[in-house]
């Protein structure tokens, strides 16, 4: 099927997204060669970095389709740009942690690096003036941000799937799953459906062997490399 971009509707801060023309049930989103990070405080554009995480977040939902995890993605669309079901997005990010890093590490005084027992699933509330705060399940249903109290049990259990589908990707490519975001919406039927992308802007990636970062945290800490980091994380992840 032939899809044909049409209208802007919204500019985030690493993809735009368009109408799409004659389907009200697709939209377009081209990704953006921008980086963010801190809420927006730190920014740059790096040339390629669209293409680069369109082509690892295609090959994702590729992969989950085979594996029975249900997504947005419906068509790859030239090297930036995909289209993909038109979702109502829930607002909250899902976040998955196999391994203390970061932000987390820092606040219960633990060791980067340490690895956990069992998967970690934590909400925030998908607000950037309020800087995407940590909220708790009742707070969730207090906001409304669901259609239904269950509907937090399924976003736990699809995060769950996903993390174990994903560890066994990226372990086949010699590269550990630290922790990534994920972002859900619901569809026309009210399914719940994966959305926005999965990229090293979304996920920490360590080698194996030298935990050595691969992520956007090369950016966030200045490490250098950034693309070259993310074209490995393709590379990896085709030639396996």
């Amino acid at each position: 099927m032939t899809y044909d971009k049409s209208e802007l509707l919204y500019e985030g801060k690493a993809k735009k997204i368009f109408s799409v023309q004659g389907d009200d049930q697709v939209i377009w989103q081209e990704f953006k060669d921008s980086f963010t990070a801190f809420n927006g405080e730190k920014k740059a554009t790096m040339a390629g970095k669209g293409v680069i995480n369109q082509k690892i977040a295609s090959l994702i939902f590729f992969f989950f389709s085979d594996q029975g995890i249900p997504s947005h993605w419906v068509k790859d669309q030239g090297e930036d740009s995909m289209v993909t079901k038109k979702l109502s997005m829930i607002d909250l990010e899902v976040v998955v942690r196999n391994i203390l890093a970061g932000s987390t590490a820092k606040k219960f005084n633990i060791l980067e690096g340490t690895a956990l027992g069992e998967p970690l699933v934590e909400f925030y509330y998908k607000k950037d003036e309020l800087g995407d705060p940590f909220i708790s399940d009742d707070q969730a249903l207090m906001l409304k941000v669901v259609r239904a109290p269950e509907d937090l049990l399924t976003l736990k259990k699809l995060a769950l799937q996903v993390n174990q589908v994903l560890k066994k990707l990226f372990h086949q490519a010699q590269i550990d799953l630290v922790d990534f975001k994920l972002e859900f919406g619901y569809d026309r039927e009210g399914n719940i459906l994966l959305g926005d992308e999965i990229s090293p802007d979304s996920c920490r990636l360590w080698d194996q062997q030298t935990k050595e970062k691969m992520d956007k945290d090369r950016f966030r800490r200045d490490l250098g490399q950034v693309l070259e980091k993310y074209q490995e994380v393709l590379d990896r992840l085709t030639n396996q």
